[in-house]
């Protein structure tokens, strides 16, 4: 069987956000073995899975992809909506707009120390959507 909610998300700031509780809240009660698939509907956000209890991991996140691709290159020339637009695109693609999670015992089975993260490179991103998808 397979279940599907598109949710919105507010307005998140520039930077990597723990959204595991937020996903879960919105997915009712989970089946005993199945997956999880998440999608961001966007171009300029992304979403991947990695440490929960350190926010320093997602400092360093935002420290590295914007050495790795700095807003004033000069080669880009996507640049009407603003110096963040092309970066932010490019770090999407690198991080991704999909993860999956297995789902164990009616539990998102994540490592210990695993949380979802959504990553708005945007400075202004605005509302985003998420679609959430369960196949048990």
């Amino acid at each position: 069987m397979i279940t599907q909610k598109e949710i919105t998300l507010q307005g998140y700031s520039r930077g990597y956000h723990l959204i595991t509780s937020l996903i879960t809240s919105h997915l009712g009660e989970l089946p005993d073995r199945g997956l999880l698939h998440v999608h961001v509907k966007h171009t300029s956000a992304g979403i991947t899975l990695n440490e929960n209890a350190d926010p320093s991991v997602r400092a360093d996140f935002e420290t590295f992809l914007d050495d790795l691709i700095p807003e004033n290159y000069s080669g880009f020339t996507h640049t009407l909506e603003g110096l963040d637009d092309m970066p932010a695109h490019l770090k999407a693609s690198i991080i991704g707009q999909t993860i999956t999670v297995p789902i164990t015992n009616g539990m998102l089975n994540l490592g210990t120390w695993q949380g979802i993260y959504f990553c708005e490179f945007r400075n202004r991103g605005g509302s985003r959507r998420l679609v959430l998808t369960v196949y048990s």
